[in-house]
């Protein structure tokens, strides 16, 4: 078992910090207060990590991406990640499915997303189908050469920059173990397609900046010709890319807890009471040795997790395990590091009440933890219960 980072993903990781450093945590406070990031700013920050080298990293070579495999691109995500999504969703990440483009689709999506000219987003939530995806009510309907599609979506985070949404919709049903299931198939739609409305969502109070939208579809005509994948076969396409996706926020909570560590611990050695820094006092050197503790654990889960996605051997409830002992792990580090700064944490005028706030959503968006431990339980009593 060795450990060891590659002098190559120490150079990485090195140069993504700088990164983040120098181009995006300078401008965090002022996006969060202003809740927006201008296109000025967005654009500048994409073109810098055109030029860095860090631009679509996820993506393979042969497409023009970065190539990165799963174990470095969770160390990318984990530097990222110490700044607010508003700032380094910039960095793009295309999402991973839209390697099953075909066709024209490949020179009209995958390559212009990779080289940073265009930006994709993923509608698949619905008002009444968060967890239970399978519940998603919009409908597509064949009608000749095109589909049509109705219904709407909620919760499409970066939407508002998309320049088109990789869509869900049921196109089908079928009987599975005496239920009924629904065939899924997923479209590519482009922004300003008639029938179709994107509106800014419920303002959150996470990652400001970084907005949500609503999607709505109105007799949306989409040419078969913007099916990605298979018709009916959606769901592969969408699980493919959700289960390594927790994988990447388990590393990105690990960043930000560890970010949350280091000024919790600069914090306890200059701030004074009683004549002696706070950090003398157990109250809150064992605060501090806890959260390192935890810390050191979701990483090393995190990392070895997304090695195995590298390996082929990685199981679902393996993932669902990384994220949910990650992003729990955040919440008890941010919580923490809160009551470390006391008073001055819930200002606004320092970033731990951002780091707190950030931390929340990380425990629901790709899964609530309740999710994750149904993952994690159904693969442990699988074999059990046949």
């Amino acid at each position: 078992m060795n450990f060891q980072l590659t002098q190559e993903q120490e150079m990485l990781v090195d140069a993504v910090r700088a990164f983040v450093d120098k181009e995006l945590l300078p401008h965090e406070e002022a996006v969060d207060r202003a809740d927006a990031v201008s296109p000025e700013l967005a654009a500048q920050i994409r073109g810098k990590a055109l030029a860095a080298g860090f631009y679509a990293f996820n993506m393979p070579e042969e497409v023009g991406g970065g190539g990165l495999d799963y174990l470095s691109q969770a160390l990318v995500e984990r530097e990222l990640s110490k700044v607010s999504w508003a700032l380094h969703v910039f960095v793009a990440r295309p999402s991973k499915i839209l390697m099953a483009c075909k066709g024209e689709q490949i020179e009209q999506y995958l390559l212009p997303c990779v080289q940073g000219e265009k930006i994709d987003c993923f509608a698949l939530t619905e008002p009444g189908a968060g967890s239970d995806a399978n519940s998603i009510k919009t409908r597509a309907v064949r009608d000749g050469d095109d589909f049509v599609l109705n219904g709407a979506k909620h919760f499409i985070s970066h939407a508002g920059h998309a320049d088109f949404a990789i869509v869900f919709a049921v196109t089908d049903t079928y009987e599975h173990n005496g239920k009924k299931r629904n065939a899924v198939t997923a479209f590519l739609v482009d922004k300003g397609t008639a029938g179709m409305t994107v509106r800014r969502g419920p303002r959150c109070v996470s990652n400001k900046g970084y907005h949500t939208y609503e999607i709505f579809f109105d007799d949306c005509r989409v040419p078969a010709s913007k099916v990605l994948g298979e018709v009916d076969k959606g769901w592969e396409v969408a699980n493919a890319w959700l289960t390594a996706g927790r994988v990447m926020v388990a590393a990105n909570c690990v960043g930000q807890a560890q970010r949350a560590l280091d000024l919790s611990l600069q914090w306890a050695a200059d701030r004074k009471q009683f004549g002696q820094p706070i950090g003398t006092y157990q109250g809150i050197s064992f605060k501090l040795a806890d959260m390192a503790t935890q810390i050191r654990a979701a990483e090393l889960m995190t990392l070895h997790t997304a090695w195995k996605m590298d390996q082929g051997t990685m199981t679902d409830g393996e993932a669902g395990m990384a994220k949910l002992f990650a992003s729990e792990v955040l919440g008890k580090v941010a919580d923490e590091t809160v009551q470390i700064f006391g008073g001055m944490g819930l200002m606004d005028e320092g970033p731990v009440e951002r780091i707190w706030r950030n931390a929340r959503i990380e425990r629901i968006w790709e899964g609530t933890s309740e999710i994750q431990r149904h993952i994690i339980s159904r693969e442990l009593l699988r074999p059990l219960l046949r």
